[in-house]
């Protein structure tokens, strides 16, 4: 996802983020270095050098800064971010469990019914396009147990 536009704002002390779906808000308290009364921020762009998918501020000390798009999605909990972050996590598990599994490839894709082009994609942790359900079957067919667990967020 690329960023549009930045702005900050000294007295709400956080930046408004414009991306092409929607505007984000980022609070200075996730900064690293953080502005403070006497060290305020007093620039924010777009980075270009890694594709406008962050931006860099400066402080009045001369100080800067940077911020990846990822972590201003993580920030507002952009419901595509996390389904992409569980998608990742559960490619990561599958792949794990294929190198310990006693199957072969062959017998993994013949008891998905599926291709082994479809099997590759879903090993591909790069790929966003497969689905949950997809990666649920396959994590069934290594004999694994997936649970979803809610829990209340901690501080």
């Amino acid at each position: 996802m690329k960023i549009r536009s930045v702005t900050f704002n000294n007295r709400k002390k956080g930046f408004e983020v414009h991306t092409s779906k929607s505007a984000l808000w980022f609070p200075y308290a996730k900064l690293d270095p953080r502005p403070s009364p006497d060290d305020t921020l007093v620039g924010a762009v777009v980075d270009h050098e890694i594709g406008g998918e962050g931006f860099t501020y400066t402080l009045a000390s001369g100080k800067e800064g940077a911020v990846h798009i990822e972590q201003v999605l993580e920030y507002n909990q952009d419901p595509a971010y996390l389904r992409n972050q569980i998608l990742y996590r559960l490619t990561l598990e599958a792949q794990k469990r294929i190198a310990r599994s006693k199957l072969s490839r062959r017998e993994i894709i013949r008891r998905l019914g599926t291709s082994a082009t479809q099997f590759y994609r879903l090993l591909d942790q790069t790929n966003y396009r497969k689905s949950i359900d997809q990666m649920l079957s396959l994590l069934h067919v290594l004999d694994c147990e997936v649970d979803l667990v809610v829990r209340a967020k901690t501080a």
